[in-house]
């Protein structure tokens, strides 16, 4: 039962969120460091990484699979455009599947596994803000 309530700790979305910000090839599709974070913010294009509406909880034990939802926003006034905004959210997706094999730090969730969910969306925002969502489903363990 103890390691149910480890799970409880263990974030994909700060594991994930953390990686992408100091990738470099990342940080060179965005444009440069500071342009990834937990909310839309310019400066643009930037990526969002949050909690994704899927996964795979399985027994609330080891090897979860949680969907972590990256996405990518351009400048309100309609640049990149969609060609760009996609090829920058599938580079960062990319550098988020290389994070199984990096050097665990202690303390934080073991991540075994970062793969797409299948979904890719182009979803612009109300006002005309450019936007594509991708899921990526995350298998972690305490």
């Amino acid at each position: 039962m103890a390691a149910t309530y480890e799970l409880a700790g263990a974030d994909p979305v700060s594991v994930v969120l953390a990686w992408l910000q100091e990738h470099p090839r990342a940080a060179e599709a965005l444009g440069g460091l500071g342009r990834v974070s937990g909310i839309s913010e310019a400066p643009w294009p930037h990526l969002r990484v949050t909690h994704g509406p899927g996964g795979d909880m399985r027994t609330l034990t080891w090897a979860t699979e949680a969907e972590v939802t990256l996405e990518v926003y351009g400048d309100p006034g309609g640049w990149p455009g969609q060609a760009e905004l996609r090829r920058l959210i599938l580079v960062c997706a990319a550098a988020a599947t290389e994070l199984p094999d990096a050097l665990h730090t202690p303390g934080q969730p073991v991540i075994s596994g970062v793969r797409p969910s299948g979904t890719l969306l182009w979803s612009p925002l109300v006002d005309g803000q450019p936007r594509w969502l991708l899921g990526l489903l995350v298998t972690l363990h305490p």
